[in-house]
């Protein structure tokens, strides 16, 4: 493979400072701990919406880890805004700023299809059950946020919220 005038594949002809780089080849795990603490320290959309459309909060009791979601989603369904808050570990806040960034833009439908290995899959890295409960939170939120509408004029039935979430983890 070739970039510019230098091949990528005979490190001799790299610069030294990328040749350092292709030989500090990092696991897969490292790679996901690192996106991790990237939202975790600049999380997306953290902070709250003003006049939300949809809002729901919830916790873990088990660690004490709390998110809450505010949505601003349009008529025909679509998600102008998205912002969560919380506190908690490094895993339920991370989750929750990929989680904004994942949904941003799109309709209910797609959060409605969202499972919670979808959300284990988004988050990347190798959790323990109990650990897995911190990231799955935030879409446990979600998926009561879209049902929880602020605005009182909702016709019927739209703001009735399911009695199960599909894709949930049972407990290990």
């Amino acid at each position: 493979m070739r970039t510019g005038s230098v091949r990528i594949d005979d490190p001799v002809q790299l610069p030294a400072t990328e040749q350092r780089l292709l030989s500090m080849s990092l696991s897969e795990e490292e790679i996901y701990q690192e996106h991790v603490l990237d939202h975790y320290e600049d999380p997306y959309h953290r902070g709250r919406i003003e006049h939300p459309t949809h809002h729901h909060q919830d916790d873990n009791p088990l660690c004490g880890d709390v998110v809450a979601i505010d949505l601003a989603i349009d008529a025909g369904g679509t998600i102008r805004d998205a912002r969560f808050e919380g506190e908690g570990c490094c895993i339920s806040q991370a989750s929750a700023s990929m989680l904004m960034e994942k949904i941003d833009g799109k309709n209910i439908d797609f959060i409605k299809e969202l499972t919670a290995n979808d959300m284990l899959e988004l988050f990347g890295a190798k959790l323990t059950a109990n650990r897995q409960k911190c990231c799955l939170l935030s879409w446990q939120v979600l998926q009561s946020a879209i049902y929880s509408s602020c605005d009182q004029n909702m016709p019927a039935g739209e703001s009735d919220r399911p009695s199960t979430n599909p894709g949930l983890l049972e407990d290990s």
